[in-house]
């Protein structure tokens, strides 16, 4: 994602980062588009906590005692904080035509109606606005889902295919969306660190998912399967993870407030 970054020609004014989570992606943003207003957005009060924490460490000495004395979101040049906010993404707190760009770095796929969320984009995207975002894809813990299988219940999110998400993209009114993705191993010495590292990703709405313990015989079980998925080039637990990349614009309205049909007419050139 921060790669892409670098080809985009938008220079936007208002740029929100939802799903901005500790606000690693802040930072990144903030350097990018340096005259732009940077805003985050996470559903999770504890992690925007982190993200203000972040922010604060990264200002120097003298901008962190000026910015006690500033009003509310105001900064100071490149090394201003960010706006951050608490909501759900299919519910913003903010206007609408009041973004130019929208960037989403492995986030969609943590909400239940994606669909609900790219109408919400497109609500608060300025004409021509930019949304860039990035998800896990269903193939993302093929090996846990495997091990998981004889347990008779669902213990890993159904990622969304990215096919799935350009039609979403299209039904949400947004235009020329482009869906791409990558497939990426990891591998690792023991299951521990394995978990270790799913846990540490983030939680799990799955609403199917076990509300009780995880019975010792039946965890061991599923070390087991984890344990017999080693690879034998180098004897290490392998963990897909599919990432899906897709970006999209709003485009101009084809009809006013009242319904009356937008008709555009270009000059001939000669």
């Amino acid at each position: 994602m921060h790669e892409r970054l670098q080809v985009i020609k938008l220079e936007p004014t208002v740029v929100l980062d939802a799903g901005c989570g500790e606000g690693a992606d802040l930072v990144t943003l903030q350097k990018r588009f340096a005259q732009a207003t940077v805003l985050g957005l996470d559903a999770s009060f504890g992690m925007l906590s982190e993200a203000q924490a972040v922010q604060k460490d990264g200002l120097s000495s003298v901008h962190r005692m000026l910015q006690q004395w500033l009003p509310a979101g105001m900064g100071i040049g490149r090394d201003s904080m960010a706006g951050l906010m608490c909501g759900d993404f299919a519910r913003l707190p903010l206007a609408g035509n009041s973004v130019d760009m929208v960037w989403s770095n492995l986030a969609v796929h943590w909400h239940p109606q994606p669909d609900a969320v790219f109408g919400e984009w497109r609500r608060v995207l300025s004409q021509d606005g930019l949304l860039m975002f990035s998800c896990f894809g269903p193939d993302t813990f093929r090996e846990l889902r495997t091990a998981f299988a004889e347990s008779g219940a669902q213990h890993v999110l159904p990622f969304v295919d990215m096919h799935d998400f350009g039609d979403m993209l299209v039904n949400a009114g947004f235009s020329t969306p482009v869906m791409d993705m990558e497939t990426l191993t990891i591998t690792y010495g023991s299951v521990e660190k394995l978990i270790a590292d799913v846990r540490a990703i983030g939680g799990n709405p799955l609403d199917t998912r076990p509300r009780g313990l995880f019975g010792r015989d039946a965890w061991q079980r599923v070390v087991e399967r984890l344990e017999r998925q080693r690879r034998d080039v180098d004897g290490k637990i392998p963990l897909t993870v599919e990432v899906a990349y897709g970006h999209a614009f709003r485009p101009a309205p084809r009809a006013t407030a009242s319904g009356e049909s937008i008709i555009r007419f270009d000059r001939p050139r000669k």
